[in-house]
C-alpha cells in the first residue's frame, strides 16, 4: 500500500471542510464565542447526543445543524468505508501476489538466490536479468521489496536466513545463491543455512569488512566479495588499462554480441568426455579454450592441445554467443 487512497483524502479533507464551516457559522452568524461553536460542531458532527451548548431557537439554526449532521455522518461513513476497503484490497492484494510468486517459483530449475535488494542486490539482479539467468530476489524490508516487485522481479518476502524462506524461494532447485544482504553477520546467517540445506550449492558472499571474509567461507561461501575492493581495482584497471577493461566487460556481460566467454561444465555422458582440448575445439565449432578446470580444483590457463578432459571438469571458452550456445546444447 502506497500512500493515501484518494477516496479517503476526499473524505477527511471533507470532513475538516464541514468542521470549519459549522464552526464559523455558529461563531459568525449567530454570534457564539468560538469555544461554544466547536463543541457545538464537535457534538455534532460526531452524533454523541450531549445536550446542546446553547438553545437552538431559530429555525435556520435548526435546519443548519441538522444540515451538519447529515454532511458529517454522509462523510465519516464514506470515509471509513473507504478505508476499509483499501485495506481489504490490500489484504487481498497482497495474498493474490504471494500465491501467484510461489507458483511461479516452483517451476524454477536452476536458478539464483539473491538474498538482499540493496545498491549490491539490485545491481547483481540487473546483471542477472540481462544474462537471461532466471532468479528470486529474497527480502524483509518493505521498501526493498516493493521496488523489486515494481521491477518485475520474482520475490519473496522474508528473512533469507530462515529455512524455510530459503525452501520457499526454491533452494533444493537452485543453481547457487548470493548473499548480498548489507551487514557481515547477516550473510554469515544466510550462508550457514543455505549451506545447512544444501551442502553442494554455489554461494558467492558480500563481505562490508575484511575481518568477515575468513568467517563467510568458513560459515561455506565458496566465493567472497569485497564490493570496495572490488571497486577499487577496478578504478585502477580503468586508469591503467581502460580498453583492457572495456573488452573484458564486453565479453563477460554480452554489450556488443561479438565475443563472449563462458563457462561449459562436463557432466557425464557428455562426448567431450575423454576428448582432447584439440578435439574439444573442434567439436566447440572452433570456439577457443582459455583454461580448463579440472575437477580436482587445479586450474590450467592456456592448456596443451594434448590435455584429456574428464567428467566434472570446467572449459572455459571464448566465441561467438551462436557458438557458446551450441556448445552447451
Amino acid at each position: 500500500m502506497n500512500g493515501i487512497p484518494r477516496k479517503v483524502l476526499w473524505g477527511g479533507m471533507g470532513l475538516c471542510f464541514v468542521f470549519l464551516l459549522g464552526s464559523l457559522c455558529y461563531h459568525l452568524i449567530w454570534g457564539w464565542p468560538l469555544p461554544d461553536a466547536v463543541y457545538m460542531t464537535i457534538i455534532t458532527l460526531s452524533t454523541v447526543g450531549f445536550k446542546e451548548v446553547r438553545p437552538l431557537v431559530t429555525t435556520s439554526q435548526r435546519l443548519f445543524t441538522s444540515a451538519l449532521i447529515l454532511s458529517g455522518v454522509g462523510l465519516m461513513f464514506y470515509t471509513m468505508g473507504a478505508l476499509v476497503e483499501h485495506l481489504m484490497e490490500g489484504e487481498i492484494e497482497g495474498r493474490f501476489w504471494r500465491r501467484r510468486m510461489r507458483n511461479k517459483i516452483q517451476k524454477l530449475r536452476d536458478h539464483y538466490i539473491v538474498c538482499g535488494f540493496g545498491r549490491v542486490g539490485e545491481e547483481v539482479a540487473r546483471v542477472l536479468e540481462s544474462a537471461g539467468v532466471p532468479f528470486v530476489i529474497v527480502e524483509r524490508a518493505a521498501g526493498e521489496l516493493s521496488r523489486a516487485r515494481k521491477l518485475g522481479y520474482l520475490c519473496v518476502e522474508g528473512d533469507a536466513s530462515s529455512d524455510a524462506i530459503l525452501r520457499e524461494a526454491g533452494i533444493e532447485r537452485a543453481k547457487g545463491l548470493i548473499a548480498a544482504a548489507g551487514n557481515d553477520a547477516e550473510n554469515i546467517f544466510i550462508v550457514l543455512s543455505a549451506r545447512s540445506l544444501r551442502p553442494d550449492l554455489f554461494i558467492v558472499a558480500r563481505a562490508c569488512h575484511e575481518e568477515a571474509e575468513s568467517k563467510l567461507r568458513n560459515a561455506g561461501a565458496n566465493r567472497v566479495i569485497m564490493p570496495l575492493r572490488i571497486g577499487g581495482r577496478r578504478m585502477a584497471m580503468l586508469a591503467l588499462r581502460p580498453h583492457v577493461v572495456d573488452l573484458i566487460d564486453s565479453m563477460l556481460l554480452s554489450r556488443n554480441g561479438a565475443l563472449e566467454v563462458e563457462e561449459i561444465d562436463i557432466a557425464q555422458g557428455s562426448p567431450l568426455v575423454g576428448k582432447s582440448v584439440r578435439e574439444a575445439e573442434k567439436i566447440a565449432q572452433n570456439a577457443s579454450i582459455l583454461a580448463v578446470r579440472k575437477r580436482d580444483g587445479t586450474l590450467l590457463s592456456k592448456p596443451s592441445d594434448e590435455v584429456i578432459l574428464e567428467e566434472g571438469d570446467v572449459l572455459i571458452i571464448i566465441g561467438r554467443r551462436e557458438q557458446l550456445r551450441e556448445v552447451e546444447e
